[in-house]
């Protein structure tokens, strides 16, 4: 992203984009909105369908633990359907999923709705950046800046979402986000034209073969341990706060807002300034100092330190994303898909682990955990260090490159 200047405001500055790249991040602010969208309303979910905490988590475990699986499988099908295709099967799996999700009668019902969404946001999330990349006017600095900005308002308006529609139901939020990836499904069909295909298809077991680069094995590695921290905070803090819909997506929109500044605007600044490693190791250890504060703070501090966490996640994103695409010789979409197939298992296992674990001994420990997990991921970066200074790779004004079309980072 060095060397280009995303809000120049010529033709190719983040402002000015064709229909297709806009068409494609608004459907992709709706995908990461549903990320958070249950936050405001686990405690509503957890009354309604008489589930405990832990029971009710499993809607992030199940949606996560998909995800995951699914990484292996999202370039098999792009590089041999089309970005195109790939992105609107991912947007129909979603619209039937979210609505199934709606009408669950049981906690075990709504699990499994959420993987089937797990499914379709994986197939939809992991393709949406190189398309818009490859669709984008300028070059790959804006196309990535807008990809941010989107994953940082979905973030934000997930949980404001699951608020106002939460409040009268629990239910209307996934009626709400079927009704939006059925809208951004149209404007996809309308806008986007099919990009070009790679010159190789990719294989099952790519992405497994390219952990074994070093340096892309060490950036999953601390990415995992960063990503149990991230997921604690948001999966299990909605019930320590315990407030109604309306004040905890209030919270949760706060949260978002600071992860979409942090990301886009003032991780590329200092990364400038200190680099890469330095941000990201000292973003980490703020990061695990915040979550022990939560843990043993009063409730005011509680959401303080949620807000706060927001920050340091939007610039882990921004940093881990950067290293992902760029720290080895595999093709982009390779590269990513073997690094979220391992980060996203400790997405999927802290929402289940961290109420088991204050069943186990009380509520601060599951932040505890939670902390060291941070710091291990700062270690990570710290030990492995010569292994993760090589430079990201640019991509090409105006085209995905030869290396495919799938690219899934935060």
């Amino acid at each position: 992203m060095q060397g280009e200047d995303p809000f120049d405001q010529g033709a190719g500055s983040i402002l000015h984009q064709p229909k297709a790249v806009w068409a494609t991040a608004g459907a992709s602010v709706v995908a990461f909105m549903g990320i958070g969208l249950v936050d405001p309303i686990l405690p509503s979910i957890a009354k309604g369908l008489e589930a405990t905490p832990s029971q009710v988590s499993l809607l992030f475990t199940s949606y996560f633990l998909i995800t995951a699986v699914a990484m292996l499988v999202t370039g098999f099908v792009s590089s041999r359907i089309g970005g195109r295709k790939t992105l609107l099967t991912g947007l129909a799996l979603v619209v039937v999923f979210a609505a199934l999700s709606g009408t669950s009668s049981s906690v075990a019902e709504l699990v499994g709705f959420r993987a089937g969404w797990g499914l379709g946001n994986a197939l939809f999330v992991s393709t949406s950046l190189a398309v818009i990349v490859g669709a984008a006017a300028g070059g790959s600095a804006a196309a990535i800046l807008l990809y941010e900005s989107a994953l940082g308002l979905g973030m934000a308006c997930g949980p404001l979402l699951g608020a106002l529609l939460g409040d009268a139901s629990w239910r209307y939020p996934f009626f709400g986000t079927a009704a939006l990836m059925a809208i951004g499904f149209i404007c996809i069909t309308a806008f986007l034209k099919e990009q070009p295909r790679p010159a190789r298809k990719t294989s099952l077991l790519d992405p497994v073969k390219a952990l074994g680069h070093g340096g892309l094995a060490s950036v999953a590695a601390s990415a995992f341990f960063y990503n149990y921290a991230f997921f604690t905070i948001l999966a299990f803090t909605p019930f320590v706060l315990n407030m109604t819909p309306y004040k905890s997506g209030a919270v949760f929109f706060a949260w978002g807002l600071l992860l979409a500044v942090f990301s886009v605007l003032v991780a590329p600044r200092l990364q400038k300034r200190f680099g890469s490693l330095k941000v990201l190791g000292a973003s980490l250890v703020l990061l695990a100092v915040d979550l022990v504060i939560l843990g043993y703070g009063n409730h005011t501090a509680a959401i303080v330190c949620t807000i706060v966490s927001g920050a340091f996640i939007g610039m882990n994103n921004t940093v881990y994303t950067e290293l992902a695409l760029g720290v080895s010789d595999a093709p982009r979409p390779v590269a990513s898909a073997g690094y979220n197939f391992v980060r996203w298992f400790a997405a999927a296992a802290a929402p289940y682990l961290a109420p088991k674990i204050e069943e186990w001994s009380d509520i601060h420990i599951p932040f505890v955990i939670a902390a060291v997990a941070a710091v291990v991921g700062a270690a990570v970066v710290w030990i492995r260090r010569t292994a993760l200074t090589h430079e990201a790779k640019e991509l090409e004004p105006g085209h995905a490159g030869e290396d495919g079309v799938t690219v899934f980072v935060n």
